[in-house]
């Protein structure tokens, strides 16, 4: 498949780059500056938040990633960023494929998002509301084709499994009470979803295990 990775030099990014290049995907990362990526990466710099440049570095692909988190402080540009991809990949007839935030599912037995319940860190506020509007962005939206990835509550560098369980709306928590995955394993579940689509036009989420 051509993918296209806007975002590919964060850390998301960078593994959604890698387990594509893994599977022998043909890869074009997208970045606002010059980085070091994998060998066999094509590299374009563009701004995620121009739909114009969005549809340009999307023609002629079979799939866009939208792997960008912004820096603290400027968590409004998140919702910015998705209503220019998603305008962008409207236009190109390419697939989007959102990574999301987890603060919009809902806590088994709650009743409430993970961003209701007493004790959500206060430092999290932002990105949490920002992510929110990036999924109603997606939802909103009547012609792009689209998917939302969201995480579930712990999202870390660790080791590739290839192992994760895949849920809807709410979040996913093992017999510890734990939500989890590894960076590596989200990687995986999105390329999946890249190579066998399952949720278009939808919100799922997933966790480690299964």
């Amino acid at each position: 498949m051509r993918i296209t990775v806007f975002g590919a030099g964060g850390a998301v990014g960078g593994r959604v780059v890698s387990e594509a290049i893994a599977r022998g995907h043909d890869v074009t990362a997208v970045v606002r500056r010059a980085v070091d990526l994998p060998d066999g990466v094509r590299v374009r710099i563009g701004d995620a938040a121009n739909a114009d440049e969005v549809e340009a570095l999307s023609a002629g692909q079979d799939v866009v990633v939208a792997a960008t988190r912004p820096a603290p402080g400027r968590e409004p540009e998140l919702p910015v960023v998705a209503a220019a991809m998603l305008d962008g990949v409207a236009r190109s007839g390419v697939r989007l494929l959102v990574v999301g935030g987890a603060a919009t599912l809902l806590v088994p037995g709650l009743g409430a998002t993970l961003y209701e319940t007493p004790g959500f860190p206060t430092e999290l506020a932002a990105i949490a509301q920002a992510c929110a509007e990036q999924l109603a962005a997606c939802r909103a939206h009547t012609t792009a084709d689209w998917t939302y990835l969201s995480p579930p509550a712990e999202l870390n560098p660790g080791v590739r499994t290839g192992n994760y369980r895949v849920g809807a709306d709410d979040l996913l928590v093992d017999a510890d009470g734990r939500s989890w995955i590894s960076m590596e394993d989200f990687a995986v579940a999105l390329l999946d979803e890249a190579e066998r689509p399952a949720h278009r036009r939808t919100r799922f989420t997933v966790a480690a295990g299964g």
